[in-house]
């Protein structure tokens, strides 16, 4: 797992990421609703090249945005909304990182399901304001007609192996002890088109199928399976997918 969660330092990957489909609004909305404390200031961990921070810095009076990745951050900086004043990036694991709270909110993507979960709530929640909550956001295209010709694709390839669909990274961090769970919300659908290339780079954005991780051929068949699986389903080689978050958010806790 530590070596796949190195693979985000590539440069190559955080190129790769920008072709990820972003959040729908309703997730701005929501994080933007559930600040109760003031200073109304939000710590991104995990933040990546700023795909929750960057829409989210126009809402709130601060962002530290921290992410272990050099190559992730400096994408960010370069990507729409990065040069926000209010926008701190750090280049850090969260463990170490300079946090200069109170935080009214701390989000996490996907990325939180590398982390050292004690480690990393212990050092978050004496940074809190009293109503703090923290908010893990996941999200993705539901209900892809071509799914089922990919998946095979993917997990041939994947780095991976012992991917678990089923697996819950909010439950697993609750069994721990780690999360006073307070609510879930799932977004209505947004419809995101995309051409069938982007499509495919997304999946060189992953940890498990990064094209630093593949010889040339290989990630060559692998771009080839995906596209002959859903260019019957596109439309002059554009796809309609829709993309759909899951937020669950709670008041973390020291193990």
């Amino acid at each position: 797992m530590t070596d796949l969660a190195a693979t985000f330092k590539h440069e190559a990957v955080a190129e790769a990421y920008q072709h990820r489909p972003p959040y729908p609004d309703e997730v701005f909305d929501r994080l933007d609703a559930l600040i109760a404390d003031e200073p109304r200031r939000v710590l991104d961990i995990g933040a990546g090249e700023g795909a929750i921070a960057r829409p989210l810095g126009s809402r709130v009076e601060s962002i530290d945005a921290v992410d272990m990745s050099q190559a992730m951050v400096a994408a960010g900086r370069q990507r729409p909304g990065g040069d926000q004043a209010n926008i701190h990036w750090q280049v850090s694991s969260i463990e170490t990182a300079e946090l200069t709270g109170p935080y009214a909110l701390v989000t996490a993507g996907a990325s939180i399901h590398w982390m050292p979960w004690e480690e990393t709530f212990a050092r978050i929640v004496p940074h809190l304001t009293p109503n703090a909550q923290l908010v893990v956001i996941e999200h993705g295209a539901v209900d892809e007609p071509w799914w089922d010709d990919i998946a095979p694709v993917l997990q041939r390839h994947s780095r991976k192996q012992n991917h678990d669909p089923k697996f819950s990274v909010v439950d697993a961090i609750r069994e721990r002890g780690l999360l006073d769970l307070t609510g879930t919300t799932r977004t209505a659908p947004v419809t995101y088109h995309q051409r069938i290339d982007d499509y495919i780079e997304q999946f060189h954005s992953t940890s498990s199928l990064a094209r630093d991780l593949m010889p040339a051929d290989e990630a060559a068949t692998f771009d080839t399976s995906i596209e002959r699986a859903v260019s019957p389903y596109a439309l002059d080689g554009v796809l309609e997918l829709q993309i759909v978050a899951e937020l669950s958010w709670g008041r973390p806790r020291v193990a």
